[in-house]
């Protein structure tokens, strides 16, 4: 290959390197906002809390991209928020399938089955927008699915019979696949800027919409405004937009993979911050976790 015409693989490359390294901030921050969150609903019913959430992130995400939506023609943002919306539609069903299944189910069902969300993407990404994953991309989701698996195995029921908090989880995964493969394809037709906050604006409407869905609980203690606030700015306005971002030069099934890193931040984060124990299971699914991640990511370098 001339070293002219590699300089477009080799730029392609490293927008694909900084694309995946930006997902990896993103599965970080995710992670670590767990204990976090896991403490303040203590104090605020859930639906409530993704109400604030949502609605605050979407309040900065306007106030950052105010400048990029004053050279846009309004057209652009339309199709933008559109697309977003669409998007926003599959992460609040997401999230709420997910809180609802939880009541029904333990927490390591649910944990396992929401972790199938990297196994569907692939699946229904070839179902209906006809593109299969490559090879290392199977054997990575492969290895990380293991990993999940593994990291679970505890909590798990002695024998795993489907409820119908499993199934409003399952559903939860397929929705949450649904919303990487809707942000990878409008990211790549439509501007980030409103994509991003179409997504955030149409999960915090539904929630409001959904306030109805349990008691409406608040008590107003540092704990809960500190994590509206941290979770709102950092793990939704900032990590949504770079999610969309870095869609736009990653597949789907690479997103899905490397945000699989959230459950191993976020036991990570138990361990030190939470006072929870270390397991052995736990170390062997994050290894598996890591490995199928490496396997997709540790590509030969692109000749000269």
């Amino acid at each position: 290959m001339s070293s002219a015409a590699a300089q477009p693989v080799r730029a392609r490359h490293r927008s694909r390197w900084q694309a995946d390294a930006a997902l990896a901030i993103v599965a970080f921050i995710w992670g670590s906002t767990f204990v976090v969150v896991k403490q303040a609903l203590a104090d605020i019913s859930t639906v409530y809390f993704l109400f604030l959430r949502f609605s605050l992130a979407s309040l900065c995400l306007l106030a950052l991209f105010a400048p990029a939506f004053r050279k846009m023609h309004w057209v652009e943002i339309g199709q933008g928020l559109g697309g977003g919306a669409i998007a926003g539609l599959f992460l609040w069903l997401g999230y709420i399938l997910q809180t609802v299944g939880l009541k029904y189910t333990t927490a390591g069902n649910s944990g396992f089955l929401t972790g199938l969300s990297i196994v569907l993407v692939p699946l229904i990404g070839s179902a209906i927008l006809r593109k299969r994953p490559s090879g290392r991309e199977v054997a990575g989701i492969a290895i990380a699915t293991g990993g999940m698996v593994v990291m679970t195995l505890p909590s798990l029921s002695a024998q795993f019979t489907m409820n119908r908090g499993d199934l409003l989880t399952l559903a939860c995964a397929a929705a949450f696949a649904c919303h990487l493969l809707t942000v990878g394809y409008y990211s790549l037709r439509q501007k980030t800027e409103a994509l991003a906050l179409g997504q955030i604006a149409c999960a915090a409407t539904l929630s409001g919409l959904s306030l109805g869905l349990e008691p409406l609980r608040m008590t107003r203690s540092r704990a809960v405004w500190v994590a509206i606030v941290l979770t709102a700015i950092f793990a939704t306005a900032a990590a949504f937009a770079l999610q969309t971002w870095a869609q736009r030069y990653t597949t789907p099934t690479r997103t899905a993979l490397i945000l699989a890193l959230e459950p191993v931040v976020a036991l990570i984060t138990a361990v030190s911050l939470g006072g929870e124990t270390l397991t052995l299971y736990a170390v062997a699914g994050g290894a598996l976790i890591l490995a199928g991640i490496l396997t997709v990511e540790l590509k030969p370098a692109v000749a000269a």
